[in-house]
């Protein structure tokens, strides 16, 4: 790593807000991220080496700084969020029970293995880009949003907890216990924030912090980010659940808008374009090309991405759109990809087949969103509502 290989990470980044800018045609950030990645990256001109020490460290810091930001935009403290929570709930265990099938037809029809990686694709959701996008427009308010909002954050939790089992099933025990270690111990700091944020000397620290610009909510929530991370390794369970537990955490206490808007700031600013351009850099989108099977399994997790959500809808009586909205895919595909390179348990190519299937669900997702938003609230700010 030296300056040069980060400047040449950054102005790829840059990529992703150049290719969104557009407010006819939704493209999401990371698509713009992954293609610059995949340039300069072993599928392009090989300008950044993915696998070298810092680099990678750096990315993995990234990729908790994700999984921090997908937490904070669960709606835990929604009001009216419990009374859907149940309806959410079935949605999300009909999706799940449905993706175990899915996943290995998935797998045989393509002719490979780890089928139970495919399953916890399917199954999961992410709650990082469907709220924003329910919020923009003004869905969050309604009780065919929550339901939706409610589903895919139980998505997005289950899967997060599944990945490191199916990533390794020889150490599942191993896994799950270190999951329950980390998440021991963002409970006990949940409790200590309740106990601690009314405390008088906590508020003076606070509002010298606010007035001298010390961003003390942000370094403190970064070194228990760290923390929790080194915990999670210690205890041979994935960085992605200290991440998210710590993000829930903040999004349960009801953090500062303004820790919310830094976290946002240093993540989207900086770690997490860098982590998904090292990600486009680590895919090898010639194996993809060059394998039929590959090309199909994408074309298979998108179909039944789609299928088994809308069956979900039906089956708990939620409208077409609100099935399509539920099937937005990022952080699990994004952690298996990034987790399974590592591990040696995912291979390059079909690595960019589950990120292609994962755009894609953006795209549809977006689309359920702005059908959503166009028959409960109205085509007047629909340009808004689709182009969140």
């Amino acid at each position: 790593m030296s300056f040069g290989i980060l400047t040449v990470i950054v102005l790829a980044g840059l990529a992703g807000p150049l290719l969104s800018a557009s407010e006819r045609v939704l493209v999401p950030v990371i698509v713009g991220e992954l293609l610059a990645g995949l340039v300069v990256g072993r599928s392009g001109f090989g300008w950044i080496d993915p696998l070298e020490p810092i680099t990678a460290f750096l990315a993995l810091m990234g990729f908790a700084m994700l999984m921090f930001t997908a937490g904070l935009h669960v709606p835990i403290r929604q009001p009216a969020l419990a009374s859907r929570l149940a309806r959410g709930a079935v949605a999300a265990v009909v999706a799940g029970a449905l993706a175990v099938p899915a996943g290995i037809a998935a797998a045989r029809i393509a002719g490979l293995s780890h089928a139970g990686i495919y399953a916890v694709v399917l199954a999961s959701g992410s709650a990082a880009v469907l709220v924003p996008a329910l919020e923009e427009g003004g869905l969050l308010d309604r009780p065919e949003g929550l339901v939706v909002a409610a589903q895919v954050a139980l998505a997005d939790v289950a899967a997060i907890v599944a990945v490191p089992v199916v990533l390794q099933p020889s150490r599942a025990t191993h896994a799950l216990l270190g999951g329950c270690a980390v998440a021991a111990c963002a409970l006990l700091l949940y409790l200590a924030i309740r106990a601690l944020r009314g405390a008088d000397w906590v508020r003076h620290l606070r509002r010298v912090s606010k007035q001298r610009a010390w961003a003390l909510d942000l370094r403190l929530a970064l070194f228990v980010l760290f923390a929790l991370c080194w915990l999670a390794t210690r205890a041979g369970t994935s960085i992605l659940i200290a991440g998210f537990a710590v993000g829930l955490v903040v999004a349960a206490t009801g953090g500062p808008k303004r820790l919310s808007r830094q976290v946002t700031g240093i993540g989207q600013g900086f770690f997490i374009p860098l982590f998904f351009v090292v990600l486009g850099a680590r895919i090898d989108i010639r194996s993809l090309a060059s394998h039929g099977s590959l090309i199909g399994l994408a074309g298979l997790l998108i179909v039944f991405d789609v299928g088994l959500h809308l069956v979900a809808a039906l089956l708990t009586r939620q409208e077409t759109a609100a099935g399509l909205a539920a099937t937005v895919q990022l952080g699990v595909p994004a952690a298996v990809v990034a987790i399974g390179l590592q591990q040696g348990v995912v291979s390059p190519g079909a690595g960019a087949a589950i990120l292609v299937a994962a755009l894609a669900s953006i795209g549809v997702s977006g689309a359920g969103v702005a059908l959503m938003h166009r028959r409960l609230v109205g085509p007047e700010p629909e340009a808004t509502a689709s182009g969140a």
